[in-house]
């Protein structure tokens, strides 16, 4: 077998950088956050997952210095909100490079629902949102210890709020909102349905 292998560092010698194709597709985290001075931000993340079950956990990497992350630092609070391709457009639109103290819940015209437990909004049309308190805030590393300008930010889960059309006998259907998911190359996205699913169930 002929593989193509590459050092990072030193470049990866193809068209596009193949890491983000690879660990891929990639839950879309679409958090909203809130400045100190009231005004809240609506952004997507492709570096997001789930890290805990109990308490449930669930985080998002800032690649820079973001108004995401100065938003946690003031108010440390977010919402995840479930991107789905019925809001695929206004996901995108809500990634556009805004001024600071510009609403991007404004900017892409996408409707508000008001939290129970923390302050920052929620997107209404998602079928599932999460309220979080952020738990950590660490910035990345290299393997030579050198600080990289990128910040994880983890959150506990301490609500959340599930349309109730997504469930079936009290059992959460993950295809049934057509989740989207972030893939490689310049825009590249992927969406899950039933047609996809198997089942394996794990060894005794």
């Amino acid at each position: 077998m002929s593989t193509h292998f590459y050092e990072p560092a030193a470049g990866h010698g193809l068209p596009h950088n193949p890491f983000n194709a690879i660990v891929a597709p990639r839950p879309i985290g679409w958090v909203g956050t809130v400045s100190e001075a009231g005004v809240h931000n609506l952004a997507p993340y492709s570096f997001f997952n789930a890290f805990n079950y109990t308490p449930p956990i669930v985080g998002f990497c800032s690649v820079g210095d973001k108004d995401s992350l100065k938003n946690v630092r003031e108010v440390p609070e977010f919402s995840w909100n479930l991107a789905t391709w019925a809001q695929r457009e206004q996901m995108n639109a809500s990634s556009a490079g805004l001024d600071h103290g510009t609403s991007e819940f404004e900017a892409a015209k996408i409707e508000v629902a008001e939290p129970k437990l923390i302050c920052p909004k929620l997107v209404a049309a998602a079928p599932v949102q999460f309220e979080c308190r952020v738990t950590q805030i660490e910035q990345l590393k290299t393997a030579s210890g050198d600080d990289v300008p990128s910040w994880l930010i983890l959150g506990e889960v301490v609500g959340v709020h599930i349309d109730e059309t997504m469930l079936e006998d009290g059992i959460y259907q993950t295809a049934r909102a057509r989740p989207i998911l972030r893939g490689g190359g310049p825009g590249d996205y992927f969406t899950v349905t039933d047609n996809d699913k198997f089942f394996m169930p794990r060894p005794d």
